[in-house]
């Protein structure tokens, strides 16, 4: 199939309505524009791909700022004093065409130390036709002077329902259809960002043969696990068969699986078990991002007694954390397989 441009350009937000997940910030922000009371700065802060730099284009754009008078600078690329000079210099002309000029550091926990106090100084009396927007990944990197001075806005990471309601939407403006388990595949492998779930998607429409994506496509597409993979891991856990439960991670292994993501998508899927059987209300919920067959079998073992339970997932998200730093990735996996299916 063909795309016209990079999915995550070509339909991110455009104004507030579009926003999602971020009500808590998008509702201050509107607050603030109807009573014009503007702050002077603004902080974004959250994980990548969340849409720190996108609400603020958008927020400029609220505020009656035209292209002409808006400013991206990455501070990853303009970190130095210097270049903050000449921000400082560049801040004092008025605007072209709009009432405000509106600055947006991106990545600003990059700046050096004396960038930073420069930067300082300038938050500290800006002039009255300037906004600044602060967007960055680490605010823990951040000076508490700089903070202090801007209105601070976190940034929640999209829930996996989402994500895969993103997905799936932006899917079905392409004309191709995810599966709701090929949707939530996409949304796991994300990890929380609206950017890599859309790049993600854009390659399964890309290197589909047809307008639909099931789950075992999308597997092979960004490196997860076939469901009959994780089905026969389950079931290893749930009889305690260790054999066939090792059998599913060499299986993976030799199917060249990413091991992080094979273990997310494994913690996903007992964690569903685990709420199953503790909030068997909220049973639509839970079960609604798997497909049909994988529905089944979460629900046949969270009716039994079984070792899917909050102990193994214990385990599971130790073992989790440790793939990724170990020299052999599936090793982690393995071992909690083993103290698992311990008679």
């Amino acid at each position: 199939m063909s795309i016209t441009g990079a999915l995550y350009r070509k339909y991110r937000p455009k104004d507030f309505s579009d926003v999602k997940d971020q009500a808590h910030i998008v509702t201050v922000l509107e607050g603030a524009i109807k009573k014009g009371e503007i702050p002077h700065a603004l902080l974004f802060s959250g994980t990548r791909g969340t849409g720190k730099t996108t609400l603020a284009r958008i927020f400029a754009k609220a505020i009656g700022t035209s292209d002409l008078d808006m400013y991206e600078i990455d501070a990853a690329s303009n970190r130095g004093i210097d270049d903050v000079r000449e921000l400082k210099e560049a801040v004092h002309t008025l605007p072209y065409e709009s009432k405000q000029k509106v600055y947006i550091i991106d990545e600003v926990h990059m700046l050096t130390k004396e960038a930073f106090n420069a930067l300082l100084k300038t938050l500290e009396e800006p002039p009255e036709h300037v906004v600044f927007i602060l967007a960055t990944t680490e605010e823990e990197k951040l000076l508490d002077t700089i903070l202090s001075r801007c209105q601070v806005f976190r940034m929640h990471s999209p829930s996996r329902a989402v994500l895969a309601e993103t997905v799936t939407e932006v899917a079905k403006k392409e004309g191709f259809k995810l599966s709701p388990d090929a949707a939530d595949l996409i949304a796991i492998a994300a990890d929380g960002s609206f950017r890599d779930a859309l790049g993600v998607t854009q390659k399964v429409i890309m290197a589909s043969g047809d307008k639909i994506g099931d789950a075992d496509e999308v597997a092979a597409i960004i490196g997860a696990p076939k469901v009959a993979i994780i089905h026969k891991l389950l079931e290893g856990l749930h009889t305690k068969n260790r054999e066939k439960a090792l059998e599913a991670v060499a299986e993976a292994v030799e199917a060249g699986v990413n091991m992080k993501l094979f273990a997310r998508v494994l913690l996903e899927h007992v964690r569903a078990v685990m709420l199953l059987r503790n909030l068997p209300s909220k049973k639509e919920v839970i079960l609604g991002a798997f497909g049909t067959e994988t529905q089944a079998k979460i629900e046949s073992y969270a009716g039994e007694v079984s070792p899917l339970n909050s102990h193994l997932l214990l385990n599971l998200i130790k073992a989790t954390e440790l793939v990724s730093r170990s020299p052999i990735p599936q090793a982690p996996l393995e071992i909690a397989i083993i103290e698992i299916t311990e008679e």
